[in-house]
């Protein structure tokens, strides 16, 4: 069987994140400095330096905040024109499960189409803000005109995350299909004895010694056909701005290691370039 790594990277600035809501609002947003262009081209780079044993260069899946497509769309198009799929992360960072339903469907359709009209392609993928989304908001994903998800994040310690009950397909493909041109992609954590370890990429990328994570990735592997990783733009800059406004335990968990990732990324692409890393469309496509 074949063995996939799915990287996705979640486009969106250091001020933006859920963490930062209470000292850095909405309204603020504009007057923050944009890191992200640049970190964006930094991963753009490092996924074009580590070719796989086939001799392609990965692929991957960028959900692209659409406050920030609307500012920079020539961003978008340069993560397209190098051979990444362009997908959607809502509009502004709201979580999915506290908006309503005209909100939210507002959210899905404008930032679909936003992205659509930069790039003049369908997008086909969402990924939630915090992954939070439930059975209702993945309804409405699909009716938005989205093929597929990759919100759900099973661990379940984390207060922000969505609960969702997904089909036990009996098979060893990452991929959920929940309705007939619908699926679900969760993000990849370690099943051992019953407990749920976070293992898809984030801070926990940043803060598991990587020979540790990399054993974890491996073992994963071994149980599906696909591991889901996920980080940030911001994740690979340890020179932003640091916020002393918010907790001690908010400011660990954002600048934890950040000088480290980079590296940790480099060491991840190139122990599985043995492995097919593709985008999460071409992964449905290809099975």
């Amino acid at each position: 069987m074949k063995k996939y790594i799915l990287i996705s990277i979640d486009v969106e600035d250091w001020f933006q994140v859920e963490n930062f809501k209470s000292c850095i609002p909405f309204s603020d947003w504009p007057f923050c400095e944009l890191r992200v262009e640049k970190n964006t081209h930094r991963l753009l780079d490092i996924l074009d330096q580590f070719p796989t044993d086939s001799g392609t260069n990965p692929k991957a899946t960028f959900f692209i905040l659409g406050w920030l497509a609307e500012r920079l769309p020539a961003l978008v198009r340069e993560i397209r024109k190098r051979g990444h799929e362009v997908a959607s992360h809502g509009y502004c960072h709201n979580l999915c499960n506290r908006e309503s339903y005209r909100e939210l469907t507002a959210d899905l359709k404008d930032s679909k189409k936003l992205l659509e009209d930069i790039t003049g392609e369908q997008v086909a993928g969402y990924r939630a803000p915090s992954f939070s989304i439930n059975a209702d908001v993945l309804k409405l994903i699909e009716d938005c005109g989205y093929l597929y998800d990759s919100s759900y994040n099973s661990f379940g310690l984390h207060g922000r995350y969505g609960h969702v009950v997904l089909p036990q397909n009996g098979k060893k493909r990452v991929a959920v299909r929940l309705s007939e041109h619908f699926y679900e992609l969760p993000v990849s954590n370690l099943a051992i004895r019953n407990q749920i370890l976070p293992w898809g990429g984030g801070g926990y990328f940043r803060m598991i010694p990587f020979p540790v994570f990399r054993r974890g990735i491996t073992y994963i592997l071994k149980k599906k056909d696909a591991y889901v990783f996920y980080m940030h733009p911001w994740e690979i800059d340890p020179d932003q701005p640091r916020l002393k406004q918010t907790s001690a335990s908010c400011r660990f968990r954002h600048y934890v290691n950040l000088r480290r990732t980079e590296n940790k990324l480099s060491e991840m692409l190139t122990s599985f370039r043995d492995h097919h890393l593709i985008s999460c469309r071409q992964y449905l496509e290809e099975t």
